[in-house]
């Protein structure tokens, strides 16, 4: 039969009975006859509540010391896990990341994985053993203990998927699919049966917060089929009807693919995300690097960028990061850009929202910016930044416009409509 990787959240497993629950679910796939590789999250909260200890012992927290603190609520929940299959009568066994060894760079708080060594798992696979892996942690080179970042189990996943070469995987979590937009803000939207990967990236960057954007990166370079499913219905849901459900994240030229996708397949926003600007900097080569050089030095990604076209010898640059992230990248730009460049002025603004439409049908319609352009103007939002890709238009806005925006846009595009 197949092998598939599958991965349960925090909610999945936010109590003792819901963990019993994911076993009942693993163990109907494990006794249809398929082998299964299991990453679960840490209970729903326990990641929050760690880090909050330890800002209550340092503001500021190691970074080194606060993965190892992080890094808890994982393995908790995969020894629980483990003992809820065997309970059943199921073989399996936990493995932390480092005893796997899913080896990572030492960019603590947000590493990336090198590689996975997945020898002792394809073993126990054979011996029969459903195995339980730890999400969201790995270790270096030096042996440190090291996190993915926010939503790194579902990277996880994926890359274990990749490594043992899955036939799927799949990504429990507490909605049934990928909506054309977030159904709790607009009512009438829509779960979609298939998404493309570039389709999903592009979501996943815009704010979309079902699928972790490097989870979606990983899927993609690797062509591991990703299906979102929801674990909360009946764990005794037959495994045909289960397998056909929820929404998979394929490519485009799959034949069951449409012939002509909609021009649009979702509106996504993001409302966790700041602007800087950077005033009356020189306008001559290398001054983006100069800026952004050491934004990029202190680990921060950089988003949307707008570079004014200068005027006597000088323009203004705009971007956005993650709200988290402003505070440092502000620290950086007054304290060693600022001086560096001599730039007029460095301003910033934490209360602005990032909204976006994407769609695959972009690349052979035309109008589509325009629409989105007059669609936001009846409503009066005014538009502060704009940024395209081939299947994806976002414009930045001031956050109190957010949820207008979305619904007015899922609207004007037909959304709602099958």
């Amino acid at each position: 039969m197949a092998l598939i990787v599958q991965k349960f959240g925090g909610t999945s497993v936010g109590s003792v009975e819901r963990i019993r629950n994911v076993a009942r679910r693993v163990a109907k796939w494990k006794a249809a006859g398929h082998d299964l590789v299991v990453v679960p999250s840490a209970m729903a909260g326990e990641t929050n509540r760690l880090l909050a200890l330890a800002r209550e012992l340092q503001p500021q927290p190691d970074p080194r010391e606060l993965d190892v603190v992080a890094a808890t609520g994982e393995q908790v929940t995969s020894g629980l896990l483990a003992m809820a299959l065997i309970e059943l009568g199921v073989k399996a066994r936990s493995y932390t990341g480092w005893q796997v060894k899913v080896l990572t760079d030492s960019a603590f708080t947000k590493a990336r994985i090198i590689s996975i060594d997945e020898k002792a798992l394809k073993k126990d696979l054979a011996d029969g053993c459903v195995v339980v892996v730890t999400g969201f942690q790995g270790v270096d080179a030096k042996g440190n203990l090291t996190t993915l970042g926010r939503g790194g189990s579902d990277t996880s996943a994926v890359a274990l998927a990749a490594a043992l070469k899955a036939d799927e995987c799949h990504i429990f979590t507490d909605v049934d699919g990928i909506y054309t937009t977030d159904p709790r803000l607009v009512p009438e939207a829509r779960r979609l049966r298939t998404v493309t990967f570039e389709e999903m990236l592009e979501m996943a960057g815009a704010g979309s917060r079902v699928l972790q954007i490097r989870s979606v990166e990983f899927a993609g370079k690797y062509r591991v089929p990703t299906r979102v499913l929801s674990s909360l219905t009946d764990p005794n849901l037959p495994v045909a009807e289960e397998a056909d459900s929820g929404t998979l994240v394929t490519f485009e030229e799959d034949p069951h693919m449409a012939m002509e996708k909609a021009v649009i397949s979702g509106v996504a926003f993001n409302r966790d995300e700041a602007k800087i600007q950077v005033h009356d900097v020189p306008d001559r080569p290398g001054v983006a690097y100069a800026i952004l050089g050491p934004i990029a030095d202190a680990n921060i990604d950089v988003d949307v960028i707008v570079q004014n076209v200068g005027h006597d010898g000088m323009t203004d640059l705009s971007f956005t990061v993650s709200r988290s992230d402003y505070p440092k990248a502000m620290k950086i730009l007054k304290g060693q850009v600022q001086p560096h460049v001599k730039c007029r002025e460095v301003s910033g603004d934490e209360k602005i929202a990032k909204v976006s439409i994407i769609g695959m049908g972009m690349r052979s319609h035309a109008g589509i910016a325009a629409q989105m352009f007059r669609t936001l103007a009846e409503e009066g939002i005014n538009i502060e930044m704009i940024s395209t890709s081939e299947i994806k238009i976002t414009v930045v806005i001031h956050e109190k416009y957010a949820e207008a925006a979305v619904r007015v846009l899922h609207k004007a595009f037909e959304l709602d409509q099958a």
